[in-house]
């Protein structure tokens, strides 16, 4: 990679090629935007899949829960029983592919600067790039969240988080603790429960239980919840965090046998364990930890957009305090459907900032090209 380079300049830069970063590619794409000329999409990861790269081996596809395909290329006939990392991972390739969107990686985005000219200065390590408006698309996955507890530090057995989490076998024979309340934590007991010799989970909250479907309407609902904060300047919460833990069979049975019996949050971390407020004392080998993510923004900071909330306040997928600047799975966008419609929105709100590719608002002539035609699957 030329490092050394002159600085390039572009009229969108598109951070990070998860679903989100690829939803808002392929819209500008559409729009008439030549990927490489006009807009470049910068990752920093070695290969497509975005987060799904990361996840754990026994996280089959056929346990993800509401996948959607991105837009113009569905994603069909996918076997169940393989891991979702390779199954995502190569449908994204497909995707990069078909659509000509020429991702550069690994490439890391370290600052995004005041500009000149009211450009910003997008520093990395593949030079600098010079944008009139930029669609950050960075996800969650490099910030998980561990929580501070007393005693942490004496612990004698393993910590991790869920982040390094890599399947049930490497807990077998072992008494492990896992801390959370989402669906990862209780994936992570319901696989490792058969194996170690004993589990026990720990929330800070209740968890909630949904019964019966969860439809269109139900959706919309928690994410104007999330939407919300946002818009407020708050941190954002997951939309999982507002919609509960939807019962399935497995979940079922996991509360039947025991699996699942949750305990309050403990008071402190002992070398042996963790004990609890009333001298409740539970060994542990290892501490899971299944207490989520938080936002990847750091390469923002220079532009100082947190404000009072101590959260980036969102208009839409604008930024309020600086419209050159759009956040795509970020809070209510952080499900798969929720990143293709904001990538989306994204493209339409720096259209009418910037106008068309060619500066009159309009689409391009790749807007009606055969590679962009609507229907393509990908098995």
């Amino acid at each position: 990679m030329n490092s050394q380079g002159a600085v390039r300049e572009v009229e969108v830069v598109v951070v990070g090629a998860g679903q989100a970063g690829l939803s808002a590619a392929y819209h500008l794409r559409r729009s008439g935007w030549e990927p490489g000329r006009d807009f470049v999409v910068l990752d920093h990861t070695a290969g497509p899949g975005g987060a799904w790269q990361f996840r754990w081996p026994s996280l089959t596809y056929g346990k993800v829960h509401g996948m959607h395909s991105l837009p113009g290329m569905e994603l069909t006939g996918a076997d169940p029983g393989r891991p979702s990392s390779e199954v995502v991972g190569e449908y994204f390739a497909a995707y990069e592919r078909a659509f000509g969107l020429r991702v550069r990686r690994p490439v890391d985005v370290r600052a995004v600067r005041e500009g000149e000219g009211g450009r910003l200065r997008v520093e990395t390590t593949d030079g600098v790039w010079s944008t009139r408006a930029l669609i950050s698309a960075t996800g969650t996955w490099d910030r998980p969240f561990l929580p501070r507890c007393p005693g942490q530090e004496t612990f004698l057995g393993r910590q991790l988080h869920t982040a390094g989490y890599r399947g049930p076998g490497e807990f077998a024979g072992l008494r492990v603790v896992v801390v959370g309340g989402g669906a990862s934590a209780t994936q992570h007991l319901l696989e490792i429960a058969p194996l170690a010799a004993e589990t026990t989970w720990v929330t800070r909250r209740e968890p909630v239980f949904r019964e019966g479907p969860f439809g269109e309407e139900e959706g919309r609902a928690a994410v104007a919840l999330v939407e919300e904060r946002v818009r407020r300047g708050l941190p954002p919460r997951s939309v999982v965090s507002v919609t509960g833990l939807l019962l399935n069979d497995a979940l079922r049975a996991g509360l039947a046998d025991g699996t699942l019996d949750r305990r309050p949050m403990f008071e402190r971390i002992v070398p042996d364990g963790v004990v609890w407020a009333d001298g409740r004392h539970a060994g542990a080998d290892v501490i899971l930890w299944a207490t989520g993510f938080r936002p990847a923004v750091a390469h923002l900071t220079p532009l100082r957009l947190r404000g009072p909330g101590g959260g980036i306040r969102l208009e839409g997928t604008r930024v309020a305090a600086d419209p050159r600047i759009h956040l795509v799975g970020y809070g209510p966008s952080a499900s798969t459907v929720g990143a293709n419609r904001a990538g989306r929105a994204a493209v339409r709100e720096v259209r009418r900032l910037l106008g068309g590719p060619d500066g009159s608002g309009g689409a391009g002539p790749a807007a009606g090209s055969g590679v962009l035609g609507a229907g393509a699957a990908v098995a």
